[in-house]
Order: C-alpha cells, then sequence, then structure tokens
C-alpha cells in the first residue's frame, strides 16, 4: 500500500496551452523561424503527447509540418537493474535525423538521467546538427549538468513531492499537479 498524497494543481488546461504556445514560439525563434530541418523526439510516455502538440504548433505558424519521433529510454536508464521486470515501450524515429534540429521532448525535468539516458540513444539513429531540450515543467534537484533549452513552467517541489503532469492524450484532464506524501 502506498502513502496518502495531498495534491495541488499547479497549471490547468489554460496555463499548460499557454506554456505550449510558447515552447513553440521559442523553438522557432531559436531556429530561425525555420521548421524545414526540425524535428521533435518525444520521451515515452509524457514527452510525447507534448512533442504532438509542439509540431502541430510550429506546423500552423510555418505550414511545414515536422516529423515526429518517439523514443523509450528504458533500455539505456543507468538504473535499469533495480526494476524487477523493465517496461519497453515503442522507439520509433522513421527520419533521417543527421544534419537536422532535433527537439527533444519531456514533460518534466528533475535529475536529468532520463535525458542522459535520451541522448545515449539519439546518436544510435544519427548525428543531428543541434539537440534542444523542451520541457513542460522543470524542478529543481538535477543530479546531472543538464538542462532545458526551452521550459514552459519553473516549478517548486520539495524532496518528499512529485510532479505529474497529466494530459488528456493519456486518458485525463490536462494538468500539472503537485503530490506531497504525508
Amino acid at each position: 500500500m502506498s502513502p496518502p498524497t495531498d495534491t495541488r494543481v499547479l497549471l490547468d488546461e489554460a496555463a499548460i496551452d499557454r506554456a505550449v504556445r510558447q515552447l513553440a514560439e521559442q523553438i522557432l525563434a531559436a531556429n530561425q523561424g525555420r521548421a524545414d530541418d526540425l524535428c521533435f523526439v518525444g520521451i515515452q510516455r509524457g514527452g510525447v503527447p507534448l512533442a504532438e502538440r509542439l509540431a502541430a504548433r510550429v506546423e500552423a505558424a510555418t505550414g511545414v509540418r515536422p516529423p515526429m519521433g518517439i523514443l523509450d529510454i528504458t533500455l539505456y536508464r543507468d538504473d535499469l537493474g533495480a526494476h524487477s521486470v523493465p517496461q519497453v515501450g515503442p522507439t520509433r524515429i522513421s527520419f533521417p535525423i543527421t544534419g537536422r534540429a532535433v527537439v527533444l521532448v519531456d514533460d518534466v525535468l528533475y535529475t536529468g538521467r532520463t535525458v542522459r539516458a535520451a541522448l545515449d540513444e539519439l546518436t544510435d539513429f544519427g548525428r543531428p546538427r543541434r539537440v534542444y531540450l523542451a520541457v513542460l515543467a522543470e524542478r529543481g534537484g538535477r543530479e546531472l549538468p543538464i538542462q532545458a533549452d526551452f521550459v514552459g513552467a519553473r516549478l517548486e517541489a520539495g524532496e518528499h513531492e512529485t510532479i505529474e503532469v497529466r494530459l488528456r492524450e493519456r486518458g485525463g484532464a490536462d494538468e500539472v499537479v503537485l503530490q506531497r506524501r504525508t
């Protein structure tokens, strides 16, 4: 039985929508307004729907739909032995990434270990011209020297708190919540 939690909404649907819009604008600005060499790669699970939303925003702004890929980092994790039976999801990158600007997308940046694993796996698919990191939420607690290029919201969370991104594509309402174990 897991310990009880106290939950508080930090970002609602409107705030998430604003953050995704701002992320797309920042990504385009950093890429000189060009989308022709841009591609999005969402980290399983939470980064995938966010990458799809960002690709759609870029298409609406430029008329060019950047390719979208999915990365499951399970087998690249540095704590793989700590899990009894790893649950491996699909990785799908069906377009060349060599020479392109890749936007790696995740829902929450915390320790940096997920991003490190994603970068390791991404190199199996080629050598991008540039890799950007876009996250919906960033919280403290970095264990590795990894930071996002684009951040939707900077949120504070303590050691015994988690930040969870809930998205409609995954069966919930759009919200970011802080959960405190009591």
